[in-house]
């Protein structure tokens, strides 16, 4: 095949001759179309029927062709281990590429054609140009058994080292599907879904059958509590019956009670009614005497009234008698207190005459005057003085006080700030202890030895690098490795080499180090000036993006030439293909992608690769250098300039103390000055109140005389009225003494009827006991026979209520009948229930609940037989599925694992190695792991060893799989089988005599359609007319397709191979 640059077709060149290839097998790819899909815009491939070798330099598109195989038939993204997402696969630049995918099929070909849209990373499917849907394409594709998801058909570039990877289970799976009839297959899968059927029937039966004996046990033992249980019930029955007669006993003897109480009753009744007659004569004398007695009681009430009445006057002019008394004492007591105030006033005028006297010789001693005024004058004027001073410091401190507090208000802003860059170096510490902690173990060992060191250290570059914007942390993540972004930097060789020791050796942390170059680089300058860049939508270059320690910046941009990427915008990834070809950048960023653009040995074309840009992880927070450094200046001027206001403020401080000392001074001299002056004015102001005293008290003088004569003409009129009163005391006697007389007459006269009735009452009292206890009788009687006719009320309510009968309706007969074989005493009753009370107390434990169980468990015991029963039955039918599916599936597959190791050995063979494979069962009965041994020997000293990942080398491995896929080959029922690169492990003498067994396979009659991709083949190879060679050229720098000479080719091949020989 020759392919066209761009919009070129690719050409099939048929076999020599022109000889006409053998008809293709149903589901064998006719063609292929695939238009800007992944490095083709349009390109068309015709293979063969047989062996198609896709040949082709490295890059050019082979294994595009094997993606556009795939995807073309409903294959995922993900089985081709290049990408995830569908819409990757689309040419870049481009917004929709198509594959068609052309299936032999008689009588008319199917046409399946892919459309993949970058959008959503969507597909939209035809069939024979027709709308389909992904299930009809599926189903298309299964009918005609192409499984694109089989390593044993379809084994893709990135996929080649997984089939060795493949478990015997799995090789076993895929070889059935692959080349076993599709009955084989189901019946793996029924086998399988049997067993595990079978297992759960057999554990089934195995609980049911455990279950059923615990529960046969367990009604074993609820059979005896049952018969307990019965037993238990005929005692609790009888002694229900007995307590249901027990009441009507008791209603029959106190009925018999109420009965007896009623009749004697009445006969009390008659003997109170005699008596009550008997006792009426009596009553008249009694009242009789009552009436005189109430009316001596109204006389002597009245009586008594008249002589209170006069006492009470009596008391009245006795109390105004002594109130005289006390009126003569207060008159008496007045006199003597203005006698008591006088004395007290002559006595202060003599003091006060002394107090006036001492003054006087004092005022008399006092030298005239002095003439103080100038002193005082020049003591307030020092005075102003100090004042103005003082109030001059107190301004000067105010001021320094407010530059002070401002002062610290602005330290205080700048250790707010200082803070919170201080709690983003924090997070990024805490960000580093999470993701590595033995490189923040190494960090605060660092910290604690730096004096270890001869030159600057720098902590890991994650914690030194700040953004200027986080936003373009990403860039910068994404260009320098997480080994880096966590490793120390050193200025030294020799100071590196000391903390790798100390930190790997010593402490066993595993930690990066590395060495900043000592030539500086992080001056250099870019190949071009970002102003030239511009227009292809590039701001900066990494570099201007953040700030680091010179170490760290020194070997970024010789490590990584931070210097000399740019980074752009959107607009840069709309133009990509622009930028590539004008600027010759080797790496670039947009928004969301990282560029690398390399250059083709083969072509020397730019061939560039992108990736997403992943999100930042470490360098999301960041903090600003320059704005810390400053910060930190500012703090050490404010505190240099508060600590200048202090020592100002304590000068000033020790200058208001002197001050205030000196003014306290001045005042206390001020002061003893105006005392002096004022003490003269003083006295004389005190000597004249004395006098105004003096006048006052002898103007206030008291005549006693004059007092004692108005004292005894008061005293003489209060006793003429203390005579009448007596006069009016006596008068009052004389009268109160009659009534008492009478008085006495009249108790005399109560005394003697209050005997007569006392005589009377006694005898009628002895009438009135007799009447009264037959009245105690009878109430006693009665209210005895009341409570027995409630009693029997209640108690054959009880009864009713026992024996539930309902209001009006008739005792039983069924309980008169049993009543009869029951006794008729309270006591018999009695004991016979408290016997049979005992008796039923014997049977602890027991309910109702053990019968309704027992009952229940039989028939649960029925049910779970039946059940265990149509278990096994269906049980036996899956052994029966089992053994019939078994031996149709084995006879299949051991025959297939035959012919596949016949093949397969026989190839071995022809390379002088061995080679078996084998059915591998781990329990005849475990059909799931029934898997395919592949046991391979290269040389003849070694044993058959189990191809597996890790024993075979890795030529060794890919020979076994080309063999073992070459096995398959003749007994393939697929349609076509794709090798991508496989022989790129061997070595030449194995590669030659895998390629001819290939072409010997795959070009024989009735096999399947076979396509080896590979990018070289070896020289003097053996060929065959059914083969058809596919080559690949694709590219600006190819020949074009209708420049290829044929013969030209031949001769100049000719003429190489003479040389040669």
């Amino acid at each position: 095949m020759a392919a066209a640059r761009e919009t070129g077709k690719a050409v099939v060149k048929t076999g020599k001759h022109g000889v006409s290839r053998p008809p293709f097998m149903v589901g064998s790819i006719v063609r292929i179309l695939m238009e800007n899909f992944l490095t083709y815009s349009v390109c068309e491939v015709h293979p063969g029927p047989n062996l198609n070798v896709v040949l082709g330099a490295n890059g050019t598109g082979k294994s595009s062709i094997v993606c556009a195989i795939c995807l073309g038939l409903a294959g995922k993204p993900s089985f081709l281990g290049r990408a995830d997402k569908i819409g990757l696969f689309v040419k870049h630049g481009c917004m929709k590429g198509v594959v068609e995918i052309e299936l032999f099929k008689s009588p008319d070909n199917i046409t399946i054609t892919r459309e993949i849209h970058v959008v959503n990373n969507a597909s939209v499917w035809f069939i024979n140009r027709k709308p389909a849907t992904l299930k009809t394409v599926e189903e298309q594709i299964a009918d005609l058994n192409i499984q694109v998801d089989n390593l044993c058909q379809f084994l893709p570039q990135d996929k080649v080292g997984e089939f060795t990877k493949l478990s015997k289970t799995e090789l076993l799976e895929a070889t059935e599907k692959s080349i076993g009839s599709p009955e084989m297959y189901q019946f793996h899968c029924e086998l399988k879904n049997f067993r595990e059927k079978e297992r759960e029937l057999e554990n089934l039966c195995r609980e049911k059958t455990t279950s059923l004996e615990k529960m046969k046990q367990r009604v074993e033992r609820y059979k005896q509590d049952v018969e307990r249980y019965h037993e238990c019930k005929r005692h609790v029955d009888l002694i229900e019956m007995l307590e249901r007669k027990r009441p009507w006993v008791e209603y029959e003897n106190f009925r018999e009670q109420h009965e007896e109480v009623k009749q004697y009753r009445n006969q009390v009744k008659k003997e109170l009614k005699c008596l009550k007659e008997m006792q009426a004569p009596w009553t008249r004398k009694i009242q009789e005497v009552e009436e005189d007695l109430r009316n001596l009681d109204m006389k002597t009430r009245d009586n008594t009234a008249e002589i209170r009445n006069i006492s009470q006057k009596y008391k009245e002019k006795q109390d105004a008698l002594e109130m005289k008394d006390k009126q003569i004492e207060e008159i008496n007591q007045a006199f003597r207190m203005k006698k008591d105030e006088e004395t007290n006033r002559q006595k202060k005028i003599q003091q006060t005459q002394i107090i006036i006297e001492e003054w006087q010789n004092e005022l008399d001693t006092m030298a005239a005057c002095e003439n103080l005024q100038p002193q005082i004058d020049a003591v307030n004027t020092e005075l102003k003085k100090l004042q103005e001073e003082r109030a001059n410091i107190d301004n000067d401190i105010s001021d320094l006080r407010a530059e002070k507090n401002s002062q610290e208000r602005e330290e205080k802003r700048i250790i707010d700030r200082l803070g919170q860059l201080n709690n983003i170096m924090h997070m990024k510490e805490e960000n580093l202890k999470m993701r590595f902690r033995d490189t923040h173990s190494a960090l605060m060992w660092l910290r604690n030895n730096k004096d270890k060191f001869k030159k600057q250290t720098c902590e890991p570059m994650m914690l030194e690098i700040n953004v200027k914007d986080s936003a373009h942390a990403k860039y910068i993540e994404n260009h320098i490795s997480d080994n880096d972004m966590r490793a120390f930097v050193f200025e030294c060789q020799e100071d590196m080499e000391t903390f790798l020791v100390e930190m790997r050796d010593h402490q066993k942390l595993r930690v990066n180090a590395v060495c900043a170059p000592a030539e500086s680089y992080a001056e250099t300058l870019p190949s071009r000036p970002i102003e030239e860049l511009h227009r292809y939508g590039f701001y900066s270059y990494l570099r201007e993006l953040f700030d680091a320690p010179p170490p760290v910046m020194n070997y970024l941009c010789y490590q990584y030439r931070i210097y000399d990427v740019p980074v752009g915008t959107q607009k840069t990834r709309d133009m990509i293909e622009k930028v590539i070809q004008e600027t010759n950048l080797r790496q670039m960023y947009t928004a969301e992608e990282r560029y690398i653009i390399k250059v083709s040995s083969y072509t020397k074309q730019n061939l560039s690769s992108n990736t997403c840009l992943r999100e930042a992880r470490y360098l999301t927070s960041s903090v600003d250098t320059d704005e810390r450094g400053q910060l930190e200046n500012q703090r050490q001027d404010i505190r240099n300039t508060v600590k200048s206001l202090d020592a100002h403020l304590t000068a000033l401080f020790d200058r208001q103390k002197l001050l205030e000392h000196k003014d306290n001074k001045l005042r206390q001299e001020k002061k003893a000055l105006l005392e002096r002056g004022n003490r003269r004015r003083q006295l004389e102001s005190k000597i004249g109140v004395k006098f105004d005293s003096l006048r006052q008290l002898e103007q206030d003088a008291i005549d006693l005389e004059k007092e004692f004569q108005l004292t005894n003409v008061k005293i003489k009129e209060i006793n003429k009225q203390k005579s009448e009163l007596v006069t009016e005391l006596m008068h009052l006697m004389k009268k109160i003494i009659p009534l008492n007389v009478v008085k006495v007459a009249l108790s005399l006269q109560m005394t003697r009827a209050t005997a007569k009735k006392n005589r009377l009452q006694s005898e009628y009292k002895l009438k009135a006991a007799q009447l009264k206890a037959a009245q105690q009788r009878f109430y006693e009687l009665d209210n005895k026979k009341q409570r027995l006719y409630e009693k029997c009320m209640e108690l054959m309510k009880q009864a009713r209520h026992v024996c539930r009968l309902g209001p009006g309706q008739d005792f039983p007969e069924e309980f008169q009948v049993a009543f009869q074989t029951l006794p008729n005493t309270l006591e018999e009753i009695d004991a016979l229930l408290n016997e049979e009370k005992t008796r039923a107390s014997c049977f602890t434990g027991l309910s109702s609940s053990v019968v309704e169980e027992y009952n229940k468990q039989t028939q649960e015991i029925q049910q779970l037989t039946e059940y265990l029963e149509g278990k096994k039955n269906e049980l036996n039918n899956y052994k029966q599925n089992i053994s019939q599916v078994k031996e149709k599936w084995l006879n299949l597959l051991k025959e297939m694992i035959a012919q596949i190791n016949g093949k397969f050995s026989k190839f071995f063979s022809s390379m002088q190695c061995a080679g078996e494979v084998d059915l591998h069962m781990e329990n005849e009965e475990e059909y799931e792991k029934y898997g395919i041994r592949i046991r391979v020997k290269f040389h003849h000293s070694t044993d058959l060893y189990e191809l597996t990942p890790y024993h075979q080398s890795g030529g060794e491995k890919t020979v076994s799989t080309m063999l073992y896929l070459m096995a398959l080959q003749e007994l393939n029922r697929c349609p076509f089988r794709v090798v991508d690169e496989i022989n790129q492990g061997m070595d030449p003498m194995n590669e030659r005599r895998v390629f001819e067994m290939v072409v010997e396979t795959a070009c024989k009659k009735r096999t399947s359609q076979y396509f080896l991709i590979t990018p070289k083949l070896l020289q003097n190879l053996t060929y065959n007319d059914k083969m058809t060679v596919l080559f690949v050229y694709n590219g600006p720098f190819m020949l074009e397709t209708f420049k290829w000479n044929t013969k030209r080719f031949r001769k100049r091949q000719r003429r190489l191979s003479r040389m040669t020989e």
